[in-house]
């Protein structure tokens, strides 16, 4: 039986309460609870102990029904009494933590003016801290008739919906403290929950692909090892398995797909999903703090799994559309898409801004988040159709005393004209820095371009952030990431290899800047076996000596392979997952990439605050000319301009000077370092390298070497004035002794 009260705006009292037993149409609704008026702030399920606060924001509902649900499917609706600016509010006592609910929302169907309330959708709440179940895929799901987009369709879709949780926000942080690792301290291990842990011998098999394993003592340990400071989890707030894939037998792996922005992915959890999913969470997050590792979220704020015109009906659209999403100018029906998902959020509209800094203050005050990678950041400073580096996002950002705080790492880019803005957000920010990645790979795989690229790239990319008063740091170096391919097929292969994804190798991007070595996939040939880990040593030294903050893309120390797929996004099996089974074979690229870690970490010269002048420093040691950084050519020579733009030459000498470091410490006192020399031949052909005159020392000793990755200190030495071969597509890293 269903009571419904009449429809009315905003601000006009409720009537009648309305109950039901949803599909139970035979049985009597109980009496209805009662409900109070409660509060308009803060948003969302407000638990306090002896009861709960709801409050929904909908510019334009006419009327808004709070369904809760009982363990056994049955749901009692109570509307919620009061709307004071645009919230609907409600006080329920006598409500416990683990209590399912969700809303259903009246008000015109209109979609071609944008407005598509239907009350038989069922819709999760936007500020929901935990979400249970999953989208279980019908036409009920959908707003509108399949054969017909503008007509309602009134199909419930209770059934398939997966329900808001109430959650207890009391967790015990006991001690809890942000390692708040500088920037310049920072290395960055993307990684993904599941992937990670799925296949770990030594993690409990409960455990695995869970946040409670991402925590065990296997896990840090190996984050350690590395010398990570700051694990970037791919997404973790809830998200949606997409329809298309379900039905292929794949699943939304990578989690690009939001529905809240508040709950902690449900499909993570060990312990439960009715609350349990926030602690583990929590729980996890004090753990990697205790051992100085810092959490950073990748969060998508730029749309959801909502999709176009054609797609579900979840939650926002059915709240309000015209609100949440960047609707066509003159076509509202339509939705602007920026960000190739069918749909963008419209963070121009006030409400919009305020759910997203609500939920980045949530993650950092209550969960304990240390920083934020922006998916498709460029979305979100887009003003009507121009990107704007000054728009209200940024500006929020830059005014929230918490919010600022975080490390704020943007993905300069999203799919519209225009998008791609690497070097050109505001001053807090650190940049994905894509002009990085393909430097590297250019250069590595042998392609002739000018070595002024080297020279910006290596130093931290001063041709694009010092115009905006930034330093190195604002250069958030890559080699790999998620999105494209590992490491290992990075070199293995010269095309993607997607048929895996059911499109018909369609997906992913054809621009991989990739070499396979001379032959297509996996081979026995020792010679190009070899030629390929050098080649993953070159990459992976190259990235930690780089000035400005390196990321490493979790798997590629362990030569992680998925086969040539760059698009594994819905690979959510043993294509994706770490196979640390095989992991043995992949311990000398381990071994050498923990030693060029500890060399960073070791040496403030690689990792400076600020950037190179290329000449002395003044003030610091009596005498001391030197520069603190300069550029030879292999014959020892200083480069000239000749050299810099000749679109041939491809290897280079570059000293960094360590008695020339101008940044001080945390006590304002000097920093000394020791000084080095880093030889790169990227011919095909070893190069004998002189050992430059005039840079202040008379003895050299080897302390990393790509071609060598054995080598301890003090197995090569070479004299000034002196010659190193160094072998074809290699580098080596030299220090100076007296």
């Amino acid at each position: 039986m269903v009571v419904w009260t009449a429809g009315r705006a905003c601000g006009q009292p409720v009537t009648e309460s309305a109950v039901v037993v949803a599909d139970r149409p035979q049985q009597v609704a109980s009496p209805p609870m009662r409900v109070w008026p409660g509060q308009p702030y803060p948003l969302g399920a407000g638990f306090d102990g002896t009861g709960c606060n709801f409050a929904l924001f909908s510019e334009t509902a006419e009327r808004v029904e709070l369904c809760l649900f009982a363990e056994d499917g049955t749901e009692e609706r109570l509307d919620l009494p009061e709307c004071t600016a645009f919230v609907w509010h409600g006080y329920v006592p006598s409500m416990a933590a683990g209590q399912r609910y969700g809303f259903r929302v009246h008000g015109p169907w209109d979609p071609e003016h944008g407005r598509r309330f239907n009350p038989n959708k069922l819709l999760l709440d936007p500020y929901a801290k935990a979400v249970d179940g999953e989208v279980r895929w019908s036409q009920a799901l959908f707003g509108h008739h399949w054969s017909d987009p503008k007509r309602p369709n009134n199909d419930d879709s209770a059934r398939n919906m997966p329900k808001s949780v109430i959650t207890n926000p009391w967790f015990d942080w006991d001690n809890d403290r942000p390692p708040r690792t500088p920037w310049h301290e920072t290395f960055v291990y993307e990684v993904h929950v599941k992937g990670a842990t799925q296949l770990h011998p030594q993690i409990p098999p409960e455990l695995r692909g869970t946040y409670a394993g991402m925590a065990h003592p296997q896990m840090v340990e190996h984050l350690q090892r590395l010398g990570v400071t700051a694990v970037e989890l791919l997404p973790v707030h809830q998200f949606v398995h997409d329809q298309r894939l379900v039905e292929q037998g794949l699943r939304n792996y990578w989690g690009y797909n939001s529905i809240g922005f508040f709950a902690v992915h449900n499909g993570y959890s060990s312990g439960g999903t009715l609350g349990q999913q926030v602690t583990e969470f929590k729980q996890m997050v004090k753990s990697l703090h205790s051992n100085g590792i810092e959490v950073i979220l990748d969060v998508v704020y730029n749309h959801t799994a909502e999709g176009n015109h054609l797609g579900p009906c979840l939650s926002f659209k059915g709240i309000d559309n015209p609100a949440y999403y960047r609707l066509m100018a003159g076509d509202e029906f339509h939705y602007m898409d920026y960000t190739g998902t069918g749909n963008t959020l419209n963070v121009r509209h006030p409400h919009v801004l305020q759910l997203i800094m609500d939920s980045l203050r949530y993650w950092v005050t209550e969960m304990h988040i240390d920083g934020f990678r922006f998916d498709l950041a460029a979305t979100l400073a887009r003003e009507l159709h121009d990107v704007d580096r000054l728009s209200s996002f940024f500006d929020l950002i830059q005014q929230d005393p918490i919010v600022r705080q975080a490390k704020l790492i943007a993905e300069p880019w999203d799919v519209g004209e225009g998008g791609y803005q690497v070097g050109n957000f505001p001053p807090l920010w650190t940049e994905w820095n894509g002009k990085y990645r393909d430097w590297s790979r250019d250069y590595w795989r042998g392609e002739n371009r000018t070595l002024d690229d080297l020279g910006y790239r290596l130093t931290g990319s001063s041709d694009l952030y010092e115009w905006s008063g930034r330093r190195p740091l604002a250069s958030l170096n890559f080699v790999t990431a998620h999105d494209g391919f590992t490491l290992r097929d990075l070199v293995s292969y010269d095309t993607k290899h997607n048929e895996a994804n059911g499109e018909d190798n369609r997906d992913g991007s054809d621009d991989n800047r990739s070499w396979n070595c001379g032959t297509e996939g996996e081979t026995d040939d020792l010679d190009i076996l070899a030629l390929r880990e050098r080649q993953k040593r070159n990459l992976i030294a190259t990235l930690l000596l780089s000035q400005g903050v390196p990321m490493l893309c979790g798997g590629d120390e362990l030569s992680h392979t998925q086969q040539g797929n760059n698009n594994a996004y819905c690979q959510d099996n043993e294509l994706s997952w770490f196979d640390w089974a095989k992991a043995q074979e992949a311990f000398p690229l381990l071994d050498f990439t923990i030693k060029a870690s500890e060399l960073r970490r070791q040496h403030p010269v690689f990792r400076r605050r600020r950037w190179f002048l290329g000449r002395p420093v003044h003030g610091r040691r009596p005498g001391d000319a030197l520069p603190d950084i300069a550029w030879f050519s292999p014959d020892g020579r200083e480069m000239t301009d000749e050299d810099w733009h000749s679109g041939y030459a491809k290897s280079i000498s570059v000293f960094l000077n360590g008695d020339a470091i101008p940044d001080p410490d945390l006590r304002g006192e000097r920093v000394v370092d020791a000084s080095f020399l880093i030889f790169m031949n990227a011919w095909d052909e070893r190069l004998s390298f002189v050992v430059p005159e005039g840079i202040g020392a008379e003895q050299w000793d080897v302390v990393l070497s790509t071609d060598v990755p054995l080598l301890e200190p003090g197995d090569i030495t070479v004299k000034t004035a002196g010659t190193l071969d160094v072998e074809g597509r290699s580098l080596t890293v030299l220090r100076r002794l007296f």
